[in-house]
């Protein structure tokens, strides 16, 4: 099975599920069968938990409900008790491992069982069990596991969303997004908040949040610059009590000291020059509520003194006052950079990173998660597509190219590619062609990659000096390339960069005219994804 064909499979799987149009029952069963066939499963089977008993909800591959219902019971027991997924390499080993007489299928190939919960937040829904037969002893278990568990987890908010509420199943069909959207705080911050992510990296992170949101403690967010700290701070807020109250965020990074104070803990009438009236700082404004402090690591000593006293004792003066002010307010912060050599470096105080890191969510870069950028790429396509009035779709070979990208500046660089080609494209389906690296234009690397280094080595024999009149002599912004051979330097930095040619031009400080040479002379085939 290949990586991407799986994920794919997944990106369908949530389409037909986000259709409210037909029976609960019919869009399990379609997909069931894009599972199967994507898996090479035999059957698949999802059971709901109905009063003490399993009830099949929906099948694909099996002829005799009820034959499954007690071949599986004592799986699908063991999973509603502990909430834990059960792998079976080798069912029929399993089954009759004490028995001298085994029947004919043991000696078939093994038959391997995935049982797999399905949850809404916590609570065990029901379980999708599927078989399939395990080609070699080299067929790997866990990435299928993982794939199933991600369709489990989209099976577990379809299910729960139409179990909710006492509507019959007509009527909840038309009104089931309208109803979630009061009933559930999730689908708030899930959805209209921008979190979206099914990989087990997101799923880890939104555990956690879910875990972390009813309690006051401060929370700190951290990752690379684009991964959707803010995001994440305002799903906190509204899954916490404090949901009615103000979500107030600042940029600390944005604003000099002086005004940095001002902005936090607001001034009196006359404080400095330009004070001509009373001004409440966000503290205040956020009294009941929740302050965000995004990029906590670029204050000034000065004020991470006064805001280790707020935190600390939950009170401060405002700028030019002497009166004391108590707040009650969650404090979350964010930030980018290296805490903990800030803190060795005497930049930043010890006792306010204690203070702050009472509780760590560290936010994936894109490119550890790339199951999620199908669901992404739809969501942003459609907020796109209400600015200009158009029915944005994708093809699956500029999905396949964006899956294969790097993706430094993450999910802020995935929506500006998207505009973009949204832009270029001349109709509503987003093209491999109106892709930016598809047409030299993506600047991305140059302006996100730390190193400069210059690739001194060529790949082109001086025989061939005709086509050196385009080279430019610019500075490369990619790690040097180990090999001195120049065949293997093109093929690393073809695998480098995803087999894009104008993304491995650029790291070899060449033009894509004498890579597309240099490729044509050694013989090297372009591979397709």
């Amino acid at each position: 099975m290949k990586k991407n064909g799986e994920l794919v499979a997944i990106y369908e799987i949530s389409k037909i599920l986000a259709s409210s149009h037909s029976q609960l029952e019919k869009l399990l069963r379609e997909s069931l069968k894009i599972l199967s066939l994507n898996l090479k499963l035999l059957r698949t089977v999802i059971f709901i938990k109905e009063a003490q008993t399993p009830k099949i909800l929906a099948s694909y591959g099996i002829f005799d409900p009820q034959e499954h219902i007690s071949f599986y019971q004592s799986f699908i027991e063991q999973i509603f008790k502990n909430g834990f997924p059960v792998v079976i390499p080798d069912l029929y080993a399993e089954l009759y491992s004490n028995e001298e007489i085994k029947p004919n299928e043991c000696s078939e190939n093994p038959l391997s069982l995935f049982c797999i919960p399905i949850r809404s937040e916590r609570e065990c829904l029901g379980v999708l069990v599927c078989e399939r037969k395990r080609e070699s002893a080299l067929d790997s278990l866990s990435e299928t596991t993982q794939i199933l568990s991600l369709a489990a987890n989209l099976f577990g908010q379809k299910i729960k969303l139409c179990m909710d509420g006492s509507l019959s199943q007509e009527t909840q069909e038309r009104s089931e997004a309208s109803s979630y959207r009061l009933k559930h705080d999730s689908f708030k911050t899930r959805t209209a908040n921008g979190v979206i992510g099914q990989s087990k990296q997101m799923q880890a992170v939104l555990d956690l949040v879910y875990h972390v949101a009813p309690s006051r403690s401060t929370v700190l967010l951290r990752g690379e610059s684009g991964t959707g700290k803010e995001v994440i701070a305002r799903t906190i807020h509204y899954l916490s009590p404090r949901k009615e109250g103000p979500f107030i965020k600042v940029n600390c990074s944005a604003l000099p000291e002086t005004l940095l104070e001002s902005e936090l803990f607001g001034h009196e009438k006359g404080a400095f020059t330009g004070a001509l009236f009373e001004r409440k700082g966000r503290f205040e404004l956020a009294h009941g509520g929740t302050l965000f402090l995004d990029e906590i690591g670029d204050i000034s000593p000065a004020v991470q003194v006064k805001l280790l006293r707020v935190l600390q004792e939950r009170e401060f003066e405002r700028v030019g006052g002497n009166k004391t002010i108590r707040v009650d307010v969650r404090v979350i912060t964010a930030t980018n950079k290296n805490l903990e050599d800030a803190v060795l470096k005497g930049e930043f105080r010890a006792d306010l990173y204690f203070r702050i890191n009472v509780v760590s969510i560290f936010l994936p870069p894109l490119r550890e998660r790339k199951e999620d950028i199908p669901l992404l790429a739809e969501h942003i396509l459609n907020k796109i597509g209400k600015d200009l009035n158009r029915k944005l779709k994708i093809t699956p070979e500029a999905l396949n190219l964006l899956i294969n990208c790097h993706w430094p500046g993450n999910v802020r660089e995935l929506e500006n590619c998207l505009e973009r080609a949204a832009t270029n494209s001349k109709n509503n389906w987003i093209e491999e062609v109106d892709v930016a690296c598809r047409r030299n234009q993506c600047s991305s690397p140059i302006l996100w990659k730390k190193d400069l280094h210059v690739v001194s080595t060529p790949i082109i024999s001086s025989t061939e000096e005709t086509f050196h009149k385009e080279e430019t002599h610019r500075p490369s912004f990619y790690s040097p390339l180990v090999s001195d051979d120049p065949k293997e330097k093109i093929i690393q930095a073809m695998e480098k960069c995803g087999w894009v040619q104008a993304k491995a031009a650029r790291l070899l400080n060449i033009t894509p005219r004498q890579l597309g040479y240099a490729l044509k002379k050694y013989g090297i085939a372009i591979k397709k994804f």
